[in-house]
This record gives C-alpha cells, sequence and structure tokens, in this order.
C-alpha cells in the first residue's frame, strides 16, 4: 500500500442496545473508540423478535397477491399436468 493515502484502519468497540459488546476493526474513529449502539438487530422493528426475520408488505407482494395465478411462460400442456 501507499503510504499516506489510506485512513488509519484500528481496533474499535461496538456496544449494543442490551450491552453485549464486540470488537472489530474499521476505519470510524480512533483507535480505541466505544461506540455504543441505540438501534441493532435486537430493537429494530424491521426484525421481529431478533430472529432476522423482516415482514413481507411491498409491491412484489401486492403483485403475487393480484396476479399470483399466471404462469407466464407455460405451455398449456405442462399447465394440465
Amino acid at each position: 500500500m501507499k503510504a499516506e493515502i489510506h485512513p488509519d484502519y484500528h481496533d474499535i468497540t461496538y456496544v449494543m442496545s442490551d450491552g453485549s459488546k464486540f470488537q472489530t476493526r474499521s476505519t470510524m474513529g480512533k483507535a480505541g473508540d466505544v461506540i455504543q449502539l441505540d438501534v441493532d438487530r435486537k430493537t429494530h422493528p424491521a426484525w421481529i423478535g431478533g430472529t432476522g426475520a423482516l415482514k413481507k408488505t411491498g409491491r412484489m407482494e401486492r403483485f403475487s397477491n393480484q396476479f399470483g395465478d399466471l404462469n407466464f411462460g407455460a405451455k398449456k400442456d405442462e399447465e394440465k399436468k
């Protein structure tokens, strides 16, 4: 690597909303910094109960509900099988 063109890459500690910690390397902050997270996988509404399952809402679901019985490119003989 060329000197003086890359950011400093150092160890930092993240503290989750439940108090658990993990250490990683980052260019954020300074070496030894502690970053307190207010929103993480255990508190963010996109995850349900921390399992990582996202709610199914949006264009694809609405399309499937409206046009779910269409078979694009399927031949008539294959549909009967």
